[in-house]
């Protein structure tokens, strides 16, 4: 797979930027995926090869290139204009508001200007028309006058003419007398009328303004528009971290002393039966690994705390390891307080999906046997210093977490070797700072009695699971 670039960004520098500056960033390991970077470009145009490796994904490299390169690269537009006399910096919109606006304000200009010429014309026209219709008696009048004043004079008296239309009837050409220019003279003042009574309607009506703004400007593009040299593409807004990063199948191992790391899946191969399997990761003699799961990039990961409280982050944060690295102390990614520990742990598909957080709850447990039921939506705004999980009562705390569909059978052991077993939907769903209601009852026991464990099985499921229990001295039991 190749990413092949064929135009670059205005004043970029191609051998600079996008061959050398895009190998400097894949030997600095900030473009992860390129395996070699080539320049074919000729007198035929722009051919820039980035080739991916096979393991890579090519549209997370793409916007890795995007991100740190200069093959995407954005340059301001100062858009100053004078409006009322006034410079003001206008956005797009108002930019073609204020055009529209100058547009409207000459068809209104040049129409009133139109309409005037028009009526004058047609008052002209009008005027000759009388004449011809009294070609008679205007005759004998010109004739029977001693200077052109008293003519003038005289058919404004006699026939209720203007001075404009006596004067266009003094000026007239006898050739005009004949029947073809009687006849022309009438066309032409029935075609004003029709133009006068259009302009005044484009006056009077908007709309029609509009649609005039609008067919001059698919004019100007028809006769001087050419093809497009740009793409308008919906705005990709700022690059996202989960962009840059391929959503890979990772595995998630957590150590009973807080130590986190995330490791591709790829690194643990597949074992026959009877192997003698991969190390996971290396602890602390003291230290032993407690949490492991398969989880993707771009997964959420729901941290909870003895005090009740969450933490939020995604999978991609959690430091990246190989199967032999410890891993990073988990006090190091969340602000935990003092004496605070972290005792569960979620792997959560999304935490965006209004209908995946809806429909998906966290059910928790204390050590007291308080059980708590509350939608995952509620979980799904975080915050740098956590939030609160669950109202915690004095000399009580939180043991385990679980995310449910809401039709899971919930089973709670206690250290006495007892077990109650509830159906989920008996547990009403609450707020996040609520405390809960008892969900196993301790009383009776021995003094130190208390939760040691929580299971959630789907209700679709149950039939097919069974239970194994192990004591703190190794012995075991399925059913």
């Amino acid at each position: 797979e190749s990413i092949i670039c064929t135009e670059i960004p205005y004043q970029t520098n191609k051998a600079v930027q996008l061959v050398k500056g895009v190998a400097e960033l894949v030997n600095e390991k900030r473009v992860e995926g390129v395996s070699d970077v080539n320049d074919y470009s000729d007198r035929n145009g722009i051919r820039v090869v980035y080739d991916v490796k096979r393991e890579a994904m090519g549209s997370v490299v793409l916007n890795q290139l995007y991100k740190y390169s200069a093959l995407q690269t954005s340059f301001s537009v100062n858009n100053i204009a004078l409006v009322s006399g006034r410079p003001m910096l206008l956005g797009l919109k108002a930019m073609i508001h204020h055009f529209v606006d100058h547009r409207m304000d000459v068809v209104i200009r040049r129409t009133k200007y139109d309409l005037r010429k028009a009526e004058e014309r047609a008052h002209i026209l009008e005027g000759l028309l009388i004449a011809l219709d009294h070609l008679d008696a205007v005759i004998a009048l010109i004739r029977a006058s001693q200077t052109p004043e008293e003519a003038k004079d005289g058919l404004m008296g006699q026939f209720a003419l203007s001075e404009i239309q006596a004067k266009a009837i003094l000026d007239m050409r006898l050739q005009r007398l004949t029947g073809l220019e009687r006849d022309k003279i009438r066309e032409e003042h029935a075609e004003l009328m029709k133009t006068i009574a259009y302009l005044k309607e484009v006056l009077a009506d908007e709309g029609l303004r509009l649609k005039i703004i609008k067919d001059e400007t698919l004019e100007v593009k028809e006769k001087y528009g050419d093809k497009r040299r740009t793409q308008i593409i919906e705005a990709r807004g700022d690059m996202r971290m989960e962009d840059l990063i391929a959503d890979e199948a990772v595995v998630v191992t957590i150590s009973h002393l807080g130590y986190i790391k995330r490791t591709a899946l790829t690194e643990f191969r597949t074992q026959g039966r009877g192997g003698v399997g991969s190390k996971g990761s290396t602890t602390r003699d003291e230290d032993f690994l407690e949490h492991l799961f398969v989880a993707t990039n771009h997964n959420y990961l729901l941290v909870f705390t003895q005090n009740g409280k969450v933490f939020w982050m995604r999978v991609f944060d959690i430091p990246e390891g190989n199967r032999q690295s410890k891993g990073r102390a988990i006090q190091n990614l969340v602000q935990l307080e003092g004496g605070d520990k972290v005792v569960a742990y979620l792997n959560v598909d999304d935490l965006t999906s209004a209908d995946y957080v809806n429909n998906h709850f966290v059910v928790l447990c204390t050590k007291k046997g308080v059980i708590k039921k509350t939608t995952l939506e509620a979980y799904s705004r975080p915050r740098a210093n956590g939030i609160i999980a669950v109202g915690i009562r004095e000399g009580d705390e939180l043991l385990e977490a679980k995310l449910t569909t809401g039709n899971s059978h919930i089973i709670l052991a206690s250290s006495d070797g007892r077990a109650v077993h509830f159906e989920e939907k008996d547990v009403r769903p609450m707020g996040r700072s609520a405390s809960g209601v008892r969900g196993m009852n301790l009383e009776g026991g021995s003094e130190n009695n208390e939760v040691i464990g929580m299971i959630a099985v789907d209700n679709a499921e149950l039939a097919s699971r069974q239970i194994l229990v192990v004591s703190e001295n190794g012995y075991g039991k399925r059913s």
